[in-house]
């Protein structure tokens, strides 16, 4: 957010920011939520604008009054690099603070945070550029005469790199965290899952899907903090020997809490059913599973949208590790194809702008390679069916007891 003097007055929160939880669960009891996620696409948590604007309202009330725009830190940037405070409706559509489906900022919502529409930016037009102000122009002169356009949501950058812009073709991706999105012309009727957000690409795309917030970077804990030191080859090995589920063990991914499916800002992470015998090794592999297990529900979901749609598969996790691409596959019962596009969001956003400037026609004249397929194994899916039961069984238990969950957040 942004001082009247045009300063930032605050850090940037991210999504994995959960001090506002309880701001999310005030606003439950204020409106009914149901109603807002059809129309805004976003539950109540957290990760998103309304609760985070609450919370800070809330505890720092001095603060809040003297803020002039809130803003996004793309939005912050291209008023500094334009000269103008504008942000994309893709942007827009991630905060909760948008009406999906008409592209208009929500007054139902504004009027309870205490913000109007000129404390918010413009929506730009879905091909409107821009060009530098003279001080970045003079600075980077070689793009003095570029156009430039407002940012995209990453995710929906992704699925428009990875090729899945149809309801044909959805697009799963494990980098630091983990998602299922598919991205479709048009705009959808009836009611959105709860599991589910509803994104726009641009006025006329619109992006459906869920997210895990733990995948490559739980990954990359467990490595550090279970002392899993060996090169890439040797891991992979080790942890492709390990048949499914015969560690023992359940675990619940939700070091950085929980959003889909069941959007708990109070979980955390847990490992069950250790022994004196169980091996670092397979407490990664069973986490591994356990954000197969996560997406898997996702899919669930996402099928009535995208039904009989082709999986494409991309982010850096699963290029380093085709093991956790395979058990994905073997999880879901379903063909996982990776993507060779090795950086599907750059690509996509570039795709965006050829479009945008007539130097494409449209993104589905850009096609993209697929670098492998992993063929589910039958035997292997009966097993993990059994195994995600469990798993679905202790995440009742424990994570979607609400007041439970708080308990231990706050122990």
């Amino acid at each position: 957010m942004l001082l009247e003097n045009g300063r930032a007055a605050t850090p940037v929160y991210g999504w994995a920011e959960r001090r506002a939880a309880g701001a999310a669960e005030t606003l439950r009891t204020r409106f009914d939520e149901r109603l807002t996620h059809a129309r805004t696409g976003c539950r109540f948590h957290a990760s998103y604008w309304p609760a985070k604007i609450l919370w800070l309202r809330e505890q720092q009330p001095s603060l809040f009054e003297k803020v002039a725009r809130w803003f996004s830190f793309s939005d912050l940037l291209s008023s500094r690099f334009f000269g103008e405070a504008k942000t994309s409706v893709s942007m827009a559509s991630g905060t909760g603070l948008l009406d999906t489906h008409r592209c208009e900022w929500d007054e139902e919502i504004l009027s309870l945070l205490g913000i109007g529409h000129e404390n918010l930016p413009p929506l730009a037009e879905d091909k409107e550029s821009f060009n530098l102000v003279d001080e970045y122009a003079r600075r980077w002169p070689r793009l003095s005469t570029a156009r430039w356009f407002q940012a995209v949501g990453d995710g929906a950058a992704n699925n428009i790199g990875a090729g899945c812009n149809t309801r044909g073709r959805v697009s799963l991706m494990v980098g630091t965290s983990g998602d299922m999105r598919a991205v479709f012309e048009g705009d959808f009727s009836g009611s959105l899952p709860p599991a589910l957000w509803c994104y726009r690409v641009d006025r006329e795309r619109i992006a459906v899907g869920g997210a895990s917030s733990d995948g490559g970077g739980l990954y990359e804990w467990m490595k550090e903090s279970l002392k899993l030191r060996g090169d890439g080859a040797w891991l992979e090995n080790e942890l492709a020997a390990i048949e499914p589920d015969s560690h023992g063990l359940t675990v619940l991914p939700f070091w950085s809490g929980e959003r889909s499916t069941g959007w708990n800002a109070h979980a955390r992470g847990a490992i069950l059913g250790m022994t004196q015998h169980t091996r670092p090794i397979e407490i990664l592999r069973a986490a591994m599973e356990a954000v197969a297990y996560r997406l898997s529900l996702i899919a669930r979901s996402l099928a009535s949208f995208a039904p009989g749609a082709e999986i494409v598969a991309s982010g850096g996790a699963l290029n380093a590790s085709t093991t956790w691409a395979q058990i994905i596959a073997d999880v879901m019962g379903r063909p996982v194809h990776l993507s060779a596009v090795r950086e599907a969001s750059s690509r996509g956003a570039a795709l965006l702008a050829l479009e945008a400037t007539g130097k494409l026609k449209s993104i589905r004249e850009a096609s993209a390679p697929i670098l492998q397929t992993f063929e589910p194994d039958a035997a292997r899916h009966e097993l993990y069916k059994r195994a995600l039961e469990r798993h679905r069984k202790i995440y009742e238990r424990i994570i979607a007891d609400q007041e439970f969950a708080k308990l231990v957040s706050e122990t």
